[in-house]
């Protein structure tokens, strides 16, 4: 597979799916003969961010680290898919001015069904109030204003959502199958 180097920043609530959509286009990505990393914020949280809270200016060091870890790999010609909640538009615009080829994916899914989905409790302790600076609950979530895709989790299957962004890439002519 052709491809050029790309960050594709898959952003949406705790639990809406851009976990699973990034590590599934990354496997039909390799498939195809692709260079790709997959930077998902749990885990970057674990190592390149250890030690950060979830206050609003630990939040954009973490997505700032991020950004500057995914453009890096892309202008170096790797495809960089990242998982993160990201839920201030201040920062995403930050990021995509800084790399170039920034595809940004909203992984959309009503606060309902991430609620009846939760397997952890998160959302209900956080509804309860148990919770602080939970992103979509006690804290701000802000949906982007003009995302190149939009996925909806709770009317789409993964495999759909990743057929969306793959579509977006191929017609965008950043990869070619």
């Amino acid at each position: 597979m052709d491809h050029q180097g790309v960050t594709i920043w898959l952003t949406g609530l705790s639990g809406a799916g851009k976990s699973t959509v990034a590590s599934l286009l990354a496997r039909r990505l390799r498939a195809a003969g692709a260079k790709v990393e997959v930077l998902d914020g749990d885990v970057i949280r674990t190592n390149l961010s250890k030690g950060l809270g979830f206050s609003k200016e630990d939040r954009d060091t973490n997505i700032r680290r991020i950004g500057f870890v995914s453009g890096l790999l892309s202008r170096n010609g790797v495809i960089a898919i990242v998982a993160a909640i990201s839920p201030y538009r201040r920062l995403r615009r930050e990021v995509r001015a800084t790399t170039e080829n920034f595809v940004e994916v909203f992984t959309y899914c009503p606060l309902s069904t991430l609620v009846e989905r939760d397997v952890k409790g998160l959302y209900r302790k956080a509804l309860a109030g148990e919770i602080k600076n939970f992103t979509g609950v006690s804290d701000p979530y802000e949906v982007p204003e003009s995302p190149e895709v939009r996925t909806d989790s709770s009317t789409e299957t993964p495999d759909e959502s990743v057929d969306a962004v793959w579509s977006y890439l191929a017609e965008a002519g950043l990869i070619k199958p």
